[in-house]
């Protein structure tokens, strides 16, 4: 059954998000020239930290410090804290932008749900209506009813 039940009731001023599509626009372009996308092939060949390989990461940066002396020759100790401090400054922004983009998804989820079934009621409103000959209420239900076109063995969608 669908419901009418607002979990979520905000309006977002447009300057606002003018102004969070800047501010995002310009971490984009300060993090551009630091940043490498990869493939999907690229990614799946990688060698890949989690949460426990980071740890052991950082414990091998502070052994190398320590005791350098077991560092092997063909290791490159720069290019490796280079790595290491790239890692380290970059996961607590890929933390909030993971965060950001989370709470966003579920917000046009919620309100995209909601926005969706008013409109369905609204559509069923005017089935309804030029089922019963109401001349006004056709040219919309025809134009409407173009978005349910039954495809496959989805039924087309209808007011409870």
């Amino acid at each position: 059954m669908m419901s009418t039940n607002n979990q979520i009731s905000v309006e977002i001023p447009k300057a606002v998000l003018d102004e969070v599509t800047q501010k995002l626009q310009d971490c984009k372009t300060l993090l551009a020239p630091y940043l490498q996308g990869l493939t999907v092939e690229q990614r799946k060949k990688l060698f890949k930290m989690g949460d426990k390989t980071v740890a052991t990461v950082q414990k091998v940066k502070d052994y190398l410090e320590t005791n350098p002396e077991f560092a092997p020759a063909y290791m490159d100790k720069t290019e490796f804290l280079k790595d290491e401090a790239v890692v380290t400054g970059l996961s607590p922004l890929g933390n909030l932008a993971n965060q950001l983009a989370s709470d966003i998804a579920d917000t046009i989820t919620i309100a995209g749900s909601e926005a969706l079934i008013s409109a369905l009621f609204y559509y069923g409103t005017t089935k309804e209506a030029a089922d019963k000959g109401i001349a006004s209420a056709k040219p919309i239900y025809d134009d409407l009813s173009q978005r349910f076109v039954r495809k496959g063995n989805k039924a087309v969608p209808k007011k409870e």
